[in-house]
This record gives structure tokens, sequence and C-alpha cells, in this order.
């Protein structure tokens, strides 16, 4: 089965299309080095909750939004490679980050359940 990189990250609200330019140019990395898909979705209905929630999770300040990412990988083993390839490739030292990375969020996680529609992307 597939294997997700997915992280949540604050982004400056006056920084959007800097953030997706910068996520157009990893998608042409992340490709590169086998990623199937990668998704970048700006917040859009990002309630508060009672214990915890998105915004808490990455220090949500005003005029920021949470951005919530995922890449796709056939496996772990393609993931792996690319993250270690994050360390050695200039590229990925190149590649603008125009959020505060210290407060973004990020793991990944081995698929359990997948499905889809003729109707996705």
């Amino acid at each position: 089965m597939t294997y997700v990189s997915g992280f949540v990250v604050p982004v400056p609200d006056d920084k959007r299309d800097a953030y997706v330019a910068s996520a157009e140019v990893g998608w042409d990395l992340f490709r590169e080095y086998g990623a199937l898909q990668q998704m970048e979705s700006w917040g859009d209905n990002v309630p508060e909750g009672k214990q915890t929630d998105f915004r808490r999770s990455v220090a949500l300040r005003d005029g920021e939004s949470v951005v919530l990412g995922w890449i796709l990988w056939p496996d772990r083993e393609t993931a792996d490679r690319c993250e270690a390839a994050m360390r050695s490739d200039p590229r990925f030292r190149d590649l603008a980050m125009p959020f505060d990375g210290s407060r973004m969020i990020f793991g990944g996680f081995a698929t359990v359940f997948e499905a889809s529609s003729e109707a996705t992307v």
C-alpha cells in the first residue's frame, strides 16, 4: 500500500501566493524522487476545538492560516529516500519556505485503508 508524508503548517495570509509557488517547485522535486501525488490545502473551515485543534497545533497567529498538506508515495522506502535527499540535494535547501518551519508538524503514515473514485484528481 501507499505511504503518506503529512504536515500541518501556519502560513501568513499575505504569503499565500509565495507558498503555492514554493509547493509547485517542490512538486517537481518530490515527483523526481518518486512521489505519486502532492496536495496542499489552505484552511477554509478550521474551528477552535475544546481540547486541541489545528490552530493550536501550530500556534496560529493573527494574519495566518493553517495549511494541511501531504505527499503520497508508492511505499515508505521511496519516501525515506526522498527524505534523505532533502538533506543532501541543494535544490531542497534552496526551496523557499514562506512560513515559520519551527511551528510545522509532520510525520509519515502507513496506509491502512485506501479507496478512490473516478472523480478523484
